[in-house]
Protein backbone atom coordinates (compact mmCIF):
# COMPACT_ATOMS: atom_id res chain seq x y z
CA UNK A 1 0.00 0.00 0.00
CA UNK A 2 1.29 3.47 -0.87
CA UNK A 3 0.27 6.57 1.00
CA UNK A 4 0.53 10.19 -0.10
CA UNK A 5 -0.42 13.42 1.68
CA UNK A 6 -2.61 16.11 0.23
CA UNK A 7 -2.42 19.30 2.30
CA UNK A 8 -2.65 18.60 5.98
CA UNK A 9 -6.15 17.18 6.11
CA UNK A 10 -6.33 14.28 3.68
CA UNK A 11 -4.23 11.30 2.78
CA UNK A 12 -4.76 8.96 -0.14
CA UNK A 13 -4.16 5.26 0.17
CA UNK A 14 -3.42 3.40 -3.07
CA UNK A 15 -4.32 -0.26 -2.82
CA UNK A 16 -3.35 -2.67 -5.60
CA UNK A 17 -5.50 -5.80 -5.83
CA UNK A 18 -4.43 -8.71 -8.09
CA UNK A 19 -7.29 -10.08 -10.14
CA UNK A 20 -6.00 -13.67 -10.00
CA UNK A 21 -2.68 -15.43 -9.43
CA UNK A 22 -1.98 -16.10 -13.14
CA UNK A 23 -2.59 -12.58 -14.35
CA UNK A 24 -0.38 -9.51 -14.04
CA UNK A 25 -3.40 -7.24 -14.20
CA UNK A 26 -4.34 -5.46 -11.03
CA UNK A 27 -7.00 -3.03 -9.95
CA UNK A 28 -5.96 0.26 -8.35
CA UNK A 29 -8.33 1.61 -5.73
CA UNK A 30 -7.86 5.04 -4.23
CA UNK A 31 -9.29 5.69 -0.83
CA UNK A 32 -9.28 9.09 0.87
CA UNK A 33 -8.90 9.26 4.63
CA UNK A 34 -9.71 12.65 6.10
CA UNK A 35 -8.78 13.63 9.62
CA UNK A 36 -8.21 16.69 11.73
CA UNK A 37 -5.96 17.39 14.66
CA UNK A 38 -7.32 17.25 18.19
CA UNK A 39 -7.45 21.03 18.46
CA UNK A 40 -10.01 21.20 15.64
CA UNK A 41 -12.25 18.41 16.88
CA UNK A 42 -15.35 19.13 18.94
CA UNK A 43 -14.39 19.88 22.51
CA UNK A 44 -11.01 20.92 23.72
CA UNK A 45 -7.53 19.45 23.45
CA UNK A 46 -6.43 17.55 26.58
CA UNK A 47 -4.21 19.71 28.77
CA UNK A 48 -0.55 18.66 29.03
CA UNK A 49 0.59 17.01 32.24
CA UNK A 50 2.10 19.60 34.62
CA UNK A 51 5.68 20.39 33.64
CA UNK A 52 5.41 18.85 30.15
CA UNK A 53 3.77 21.67 28.17
CA UNK A 54 5.09 24.84 26.58
CA UNK A 55 4.94 27.63 29.18
CA UNK A 56 2.94 30.72 28.18
CA UNK A 57 2.44 33.82 30.30
CA UNK A 58 -0.86 35.65 29.84
CA UNK A 59 -0.97 39.18 31.24
CA UNK A 60 -4.55 40.11 32.07
CA UNK A 61 -5.79 43.69 31.54
CA UNK A 62 -5.46 44.32 35.31
CA UNK A 63 -1.74 43.43 35.13
CA UNK A 64 -1.97 39.97 36.75
CA UNK A 65 0.31 37.43 35.05
CA UNK A 66 -0.97 33.86 34.78
CA UNK A 67 1.38 31.11 33.57
CA UNK A 68 -0.23 28.16 31.76
CA UNK A 69 1.04 25.26 29.65
CA UNK A 70 0.24 24.74 25.97
CA UNK A 71 0.35 21.73 23.69
CA UNK A 72 2.55 21.91 20.61
CA UNK A 73 0.39 23.03 17.67
CA UNK A 74 -2.28 24.60 19.89
CA UNK A 75 -3.30 28.16 19.01
CA UNK A 76 -3.06 30.93 21.59
CA UNK A 77 -6.82 31.43 21.22
CA UNK A 78 -7.58 27.78 22.02
CA UNK A 79 -5.12 27.89 24.93
CA UNK A 80 -6.71 31.08 26.29
CA UNK A 81 -10.18 29.54 26.13
CA UNK A 82 -9.05 26.26 27.71
CA UNK A 83 -7.45 28.10 30.63
CA UNK A 84 -10.28 30.61 31.21
CA UNK A 85 -8.45 33.69 29.97
CA UNK A 86 -10.75 36.50 28.82
CA UNK A 87 -10.02 36.26 25.07
CA UNK A 88 -13.10 36.27 22.89
CA UNK A 89 -12.48 34.89 19.37
CA UNK A 90 -15.94 35.83 18.05
CA UNK A 91 -15.37 34.53 14.50
CA UNK A 92 -14.17 31.06 15.62
CA UNK A 93 -10.71 31.53 14.06
CA UNK A 94 -12.00 32.29 10.56
CA UNK A 95 -10.01 35.55 10.24
CA UNK A 96 -13.18 37.63 10.21
CA UNK A 97 -12.62 39.70 13.38
CA UNK A 98 -9.90 40.97 15.71
CA UNK A 99 -11.38 39.88 19.05
CA UNK A 100 -8.53 37.43 19.79
CA UNK A 101 -5.95 40.23 19.44
CA UNK A 102 -2.97 39.72 21.76
CA UNK A 103 0.19 41.75 22.30
CA UNK A 104 3.25 39.49 22.31
CA UNK A 105 6.67 40.04 23.83
CA UNK A 106 9.16 41.18 21.19
CA UNK A 107 11.43 38.11 21.38
CA UNK A 108 8.52 35.71 20.78
CA UNK A 109 7.01 37.95 18.08
CA UNK A 110 10.32 37.88 16.19
CA UNK A 111 10.30 34.04 16.13
CA UNK A 112 6.98 33.91 14.27
CA UNK A 113 6.36 33.95 10.53
CA UNK A 114 5.10 37.25 9.18
CA UNK A 115 1.31 37.68 9.49
CA UNK A 116 -0.67 37.02 6.32
CA UNK A 117 -2.40 39.88 4.50
CA UNK A 118 -5.73 38.59 5.86
CA UNK A 119 -4.43 38.68 9.44
CA UNK A 120 -3.01 42.18 8.93
CA UNK A 121 -6.38 43.35 7.57
CA UNK A 122 -8.08 42.16 10.77
CA UNK A 123 -5.32 43.54 13.01
CA UNK A 124 -5.99 46.97 11.50
CA UNK A 125 -9.38 46.79 13.28
CA UNK A 126 -7.92 45.76 16.66
CA UNK A 127 -8.18 47.95 19.74
CA UNK A 128 -4.76 49.03 21.03
CA UNK A 129 -2.74 47.75 18.06
CA UNK A 130 1.05 47.60 18.65
CA UNK A 131 4.11 46.56 16.64
CA UNK A 132 3.97 43.11 18.28
CA UNK A 133 0.22 42.52 17.92
CA UNK A 134 -1.01 39.19 16.55
CA UNK A 135 -4.34 37.38 16.40
CA UNK A 136 -4.34 34.53 18.92
CA UNK A 137 -6.07 32.22 16.45
CA UNK A 138 -3.10 32.51 14.07
CA UNK A 139 -0.26 31.82 16.54
CA UNK A 140 0.41 28.10 16.86
CA UNK A 141 2.61 27.05 19.75
CA UNK A 142 5.99 25.44 19.15
CA UNK A 143 8.79 24.59 21.56
CA UNK A 144 10.64 27.70 20.23
CA UNK A 145 7.96 29.83 21.86
CA UNK A 146 8.62 28.51 25.40
CA UNK A 147 8.07 31.41 27.81
CA UNK A 148 6.01 33.53 25.37
CA UNK A 149 4.20 36.42 27.04
CA UNK A 150 0.84 37.50 25.62
CA UNK A 151 -0.82 40.63 26.97
CA UNK A 152 -4.60 40.65 26.73
CA UNK A 153 -5.79 44.13 25.66
CA UNK A 154 -8.21 45.94 27.94
CA UNK A 155 -10.90 46.02 25.21
CA UNK A 156 -11.86 44.50 21.86
CA UNK A 157 -13.79 45.75 18.87
CA UNK A 158 -16.53 43.22 18.25
CA UNK A 159 -18.88 44.22 15.46
CA UNK A 160 -21.24 41.43 16.58
CA UNK A 161 -21.77 42.20 20.29
CA UNK A 162 -19.54 44.54 22.28
CA UNK A 163 -18.93 43.28 25.79
CA UNK A 164 -19.61 39.60 24.98
CA UNK A 165 -17.68 37.11 27.05
CA UNK A 166 -16.17 33.93 25.58
CA UNK A 167 -18.07 30.70 26.10
CA UNK A 168 -16.64 27.20 26.18
CA UNK A 169 -17.86 25.03 23.32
Amino acid sequence: MQTGRIGSLASWNNINIKMNNNDNNSLLIQQAAFSTGAVWQHGSMPRPAPGTGIKVNFVRPDGETVTVEANEGESLLDLARATDMDVEGACEASLACSTCHLILDEASFDKLEEPTDEENDMLDLAFGLTDTSRLGCQVLMTKDLEGLTAKIPSATRNMYVDGAKPKHH
